[in-house]
């Protein structure tokens, strides 16, 4: 997948985001960070006052466009998040910025109107309307915009079919499979067509056919759509298939941003570490993480026809028969640069560390 480039503002600017609970956590944390050096000092100070810093200090920024995925185990702050992100919560302190607008100064008028029009949200569990079928449960918000029934039914015939479900369309939730039902929320949510979209571990209640099946269903939604995501799991195998960039979060804190390819080839410390040592490496990272730009070009006699693109699996395959450097080509059959088969072999070997 393709990180997709910086242009302009970010769809999400995070800045110093707190998220405290307890009582009077605003007061407690702001009097902590004017007595503390770092902010681990100051999420010390709070939780030694009986409070839980769940999210701490952080920041980070999400591309229009880009499927940005927070990861981390039970408890690590990951569904607070997003729930800051989209203001379910109200941050204890720090700044959320969508499409430049500081939602955390948004009346709440404007927030109804924000996540009516603007934002989409999917969780765990689907929240089906019982007692209306598919076509209503998924054009229920379109309702709460004030359009016509036939605007409505339109609509909603329309992204339930982009979701695999047309032909269920006159069902009750009772009717349908819990993949079905999930298929259910994600179309309800897209019914707006809304400019950011956040899920909060939407298939982790799924077997993991389904849970797959539903994983290759929304990577094709998301290939016609180009929505920014903010995708929320626990699952490190879910979040190399689909991200463009993770961000991984330990006790409340970002441990480290980077593409999939920098999480499994490069972690920073063994939280990270212990999550990809198990992940074949080789079937996630590209060629573009090991390759050499820099200096004269070495003499290359072999010519194996590796692509920028390829994940470094399909190049060690292609480069079984060579011995010497090879160039690696981009999509322009330009040359990117240059690998040889050994940094290949390197990168897929697991770091003894």
């Amino acid at each position: 997948m393709t990180t997709p480039a910086s242009t302009g503002t970010p769809a999400i600017a995070v800045e110093a985001l707190w998220q405290v609970f307890g009582n009077d956590a605003e007061t407690h944390l702001k009097e902590a960070l004017g007595r503390s050096e770092t902010a681990l000092e100051a999420a010390t100070d709070v939780a030694a006052q009986g409070l839980i810093p769940a999210v701490q200090d952080a920041s980070f920024e999400v591309r229009e466009g880009e499927l940005f995925v927070i990861m981390g185990l039970s408890g690590s702050g990951k569904s607070t998040m997003v729930r800051c992100i989209s203001r379910l919560v109200e941050p204890t302190r720090g700044s959320v910025l969508i499409d430049g607008e500081d939602i955390l100064a948004a009346s709440p008028k404007r927030l109804i109107e924000l996540r009516r029009r603007k934002l989409g949200m999917v969780f765990q569990h689907f929240g089906l309307f019982p007692h209306m079928t598919v076509a209503e449960n998924v054009s229920f918000p379109l309702k709460m915009l004030g359009k016509s029934r036939s605007e409505r039914r339109a609509r909603a015939l329309e992204v339930i079919e982009m979701v695999g479900l047309d032909g269920r369309e006159d069902s009750y939730p009772r009717q349908l499979s819990g993949g079905q039902k999930q298929r259910v929320g994600i179309a309800r949510s897209l019914a707006v067509n809304p400019d950011i979209w956040f899920l909060d571990e939407p298939f982790s209640a799924l077997d993991p056919l389904i849970r797959r099946q539903l994983q290759d269903e929304f990577l094709k939604i998301q290939a016609g759509l180009h929505k920014t995501i903010v995708f929320i799991t626990h699952d490190i195998s879910e979040a190399l298939k689909l991200a463009d960039r993770i961000a991984i979060m330990r006790d409340g804190v970002i441990v480290q941003i980077g593409t999939p390819a920098e999480i499994v080839l490069h972690p920073v410390d063994d939280y990270v570490r212990e999550f990809s040592k198990d992940v074949a490496k080789g079937q996630h990272a590209c060629l573009d993480s090991v390759i050499e730009t820099e200096g004269p070009l070495p003499e290359m006699p072999d010519d194996p026809k590796l692509r920028l693109d390829m994940t470094l699996d399909e190049a060690l395959a292609a480069c079984m028969s060579c011995y010497e450097n090879v160039p690696v080509w981009d999509r322009d059959g330009k040359m990117a640069g240059y690998v040889h088969p050994s940094a290949l072999a390197a990168a897929l070997t697991v770091d003894p560390t």
